[in-house]
């Protein structure tokens, strides 16, 4: 079975905390260099900097007039406020940020997030203009227990709760076990379409056939040798990809997934 033709892949890059501003320039250019006009008329591009390197990046994308997408990797859900240290999605929208990654397993894990908090986040990020990845999936024990599809469900329901159905449709999910990230493991390919398939399955329930043309992403130590696997699977849209994609050969690779 294909990809509906309207589920253009999306390969975003979260570099997470890593490389400088001067880093980011040099990488965001040397993966422009090695990608061809064909490349994103097969796929849409976006690289997902830190946030002190966002104008950097920003900047070097539209001076080179490069088909490569600008995205944040976390925005806070207000829009001003006393609020230290972080930032908002208006500001992120006014350097041009097309993408913001909501959600993240180390955000969840790490920093507390709640389902709540996720939601609230993903309405700011639309609010914005912008496009939200929303984040979900299951520990390695849940997994173990068999809850992954009650753990993605109960994430994806709380996530778009109350918001219209035309919105939920200009949204990115991303599954990514938590046990597979950064890891070197990864979800079977099979593994990775059933549980992405369940995913869209209740987003059918909540918007009806405009799930259809949701782009979920799969992601958890993808890397060049097992990317051509995951693409090949009918539900499977594209990846984030986090460890490969500070490489700009091997996230130039990953972009050019064996079709």
């Amino acid at each position: 079975m294909a990809k509906p033709s309207q589920r253009k892949p999306l390969m975003a890059g979260n570099w997470k905390m890593h490389h400088n501003h001067f880093e980011a320039i040099q990488v965001v250019q040397k993966l422009a260099y090695r990608l061809e006009a064909d490349d994103y008329e097969n796929c849409d591009v976006v690289v997902c900097p830190t946030l002190i390197c966002l104008r950097s990046v920003q900047t070097v994308i539209e001076s080179d007039r490069m088909t490569i997408g600008l995205g944040a990797q976390n925005c806070h859900f207000e829009e001003k406020g006393a609020f230290t240290g972080e930032v908002s999605a208006p500001m992120l929208a006014k350097m041009n940020v097309g993408f913001v990654i909501v959600g993240h397993s180390e955000r969840r894990e790490m920093f507390g997030e709640t389902d709540d908090i996720v939601a609230k986040k993903t309405r700011a990020v639309l609010a914005a203009g912008m496009t939200p990845i929303v984040c979900c999936g299951e520990t390695l024990e849940e997994r173990e227990a068999e809850q992954t599809n009650d753990k993605v469900t109960t994430q994806i329901k709380a996530a778009f709760l109350g918001i219209k159905a035309d919105d939920v449709g200009a949204c990115v999910v991303a599954y990514e076990p938590i046990w597979a990230i950064g890891t070197g493991k990864t979800a079977t390919s099979e593994d990775a379409n059933a549980t992405i398939g369940v995913i869209r399955k209740v987003l059918r329930e909540m918007v009806g056939p405009i799930a259809d043309t949701i782009r979920i992403l799969y992601g958890g130590s993808v890397k060049p040798s097992n990317v051509g696997e995951l693409m090949a699977m009918p539900e499977i849209d594209g990846a984030l990809v986090g460890g490969a994609s500070l490489d700009p050969d091997d996230f130039a690779k990953i972009v050019r997934f064996k079709r």
